[in-house]
C-alpha cells in the first residue's frame, strides 16, 4: 500500500511539473558567447561558453572582399575592433590585423576568428551552433560545414516563409538543421509556424515579441508535440516583452522574467548571462 501511494505522488508529481523536470530539457544558448568574460564573438568567447556548459552557441556571419566567412554581428567593425569599415572592405588577411574589443572597449590580442576556425575548434564539443545573420551565405557555410565534419552541430536560421526559403535554397532543405525565427506580432505568425510543420521537421522555433499576448505563447504544444523544439530570448527586452535577462538579474523579480519565459513553454533560452541562467536551471533540475 505504501508503494502505491509513493507511485500515486510520483505520478502527480510529474503531471503537475511537466516533462521538463524528469527530461532536463531546457537548453541554454550562449549569445555571442560568453562575452562578458571575452569579446563578443571570439573564438575565446566560443571556448569559456563551452566549458562553461552551455548547450548553444549563437554567433553571427559576414563575408569578407575575398570571400572568406568571418564571425561579426555589426554592418561594421568600428564597434567591436580598432578598425574601421566594413567586413567586404578587408581581405581576410586585411582583417586579421585587427584586435577585437573587450566589453570596457580596450582592443585585446582576440582577432576575428573564421567560421572555419570555430568549427574546428568546437567540432569535439557537443555544443550546436546557432548561424545568425547567415541566410546570404547558407550555400558557403555549407560548404564548410561539409568540409569540416560538422553539418549536424550547425543550426541554420532566418526570419522568412517556408515558400521563401524553397524559393531560395530548394537544394539544402533536407540536408541542413533549420529553425524558422518567427515575429508574433504578426497576424499570420501561427500560419508561418504550420506551414513550416507541414513541410519539413524544423529543429526549433524562434519566437520573437513586444506584446506577450500571442496565443502561441499560451499554447505551443503544437509545436513540441511534433518534436521541435521552442525557442525563447531572454536578452533585450525587445524580443520578449520585457521578461529579460535584466529583469531576473539586476531587478531580482525571476516571477516576471526567467520563470514567466519557461511557463510559456520555452525549451531553448537564449540569453546574455549565460553562467548565471545554467545556476538558475541547474537549482530547478531543468538542466543536467
Amino acid at each position: 500500500m505504501k508503494t502505491n501511494i509513493t507511485v500515486l505522488i510520483w505520478v502527480i508529481g510529474f503531471a503537475i511539473c511537466g516533462p521538463a523536470l524528469a527530461q532536463n530539457k531546457i537548453l541554454v544558448t550562449a549569445h555571442r558567447g560568453d562575452w562578458r568574460n571575452a569579446p563578443e564573438n571570439s573564438l575565446k568567447a566560443f571556448e569559456y561558453a563551452t566549458a562553461m556548459g552551455v548547450d548553444i552557441i549563437e554567433l553571427d556571419l559576414k563575408k569578407t572582399k575575398d570571400g572568406e566567412i568571418i564571425i561579426m554581428h555589426d554592418a561594421t567593425i568600428d564597434r567591436t575592433t580598432n578598425g574601421k569599415g566594413k567586413p567586404a572592405d578587408y581581405t581576410l588577411d586585411e582583417i586579421r590585423k585587427f584586435g577585437l574589443k573587450n566589453g570596457l572597449g580596450r582592443v585585446t590580442n582576440n582577432h576575428i576568428p573564421t567560421l572555419k576556425e570555430v568549427m574546428i575548434a568546437l567540432k569535439n564539443s557537443n555544443v550546436k551552433i546557432n548561424l545568425d545573420k547567415s541566410y546570404d551565405y547558407y550555400v558557403e557555410t555549407y560548404a564548410i560545414l561539409k568540409e569540416t565534419g560538422t553539418i549536424k552541430q550547425a543550426i541554420f536560421k532566418a526570419e522568412v516563409t517556408f515558400d521563401e526559403l524553397k524559393q531560395r535554397y530548394p537544394q539544402l532543405i533536407d540536408s541542413i538543421i533549420y529553425m524558422p525565427v518567427v515575429n508574433l506580432n504578426k497576424p499570420e505568425a501561427k500560419k508561418i509556424i504550420i506551414d513550416y510543420l507541414k513541410n519539413m521537421k524544423p529543429y526549433a522555433f524562434e519566437l520573437n515579441f513586444t506584446k506577450d499576448t500571442s496565443s502561441v505563447l499560451s499554447d505551443n504544444k503544437f509545436i513540441t508535440q511534433t518534436g521541435a523544439k521552442v525557442w525563447i530570448n531572454s536578452l533585450w527586452a525587445s524580443l520578449n516583452a520585457g521578461h529579460d535577462d535584466d529583469t531576473a538579474i539586476e531587478d531580482g523579480n525571476l516571477k516576471d522574467s526567467w520563470d514567466w519565459i519557461i511557463a510559456h513553454g520555452a525549451t531553448i533560452i537564449q540569453t546574455d548571462r549565460p553562467e548565471q541562467m545554467l545556476k538558475y536551471l541547474r537549482k530547478k533540475q531543468l538542466h543536467k
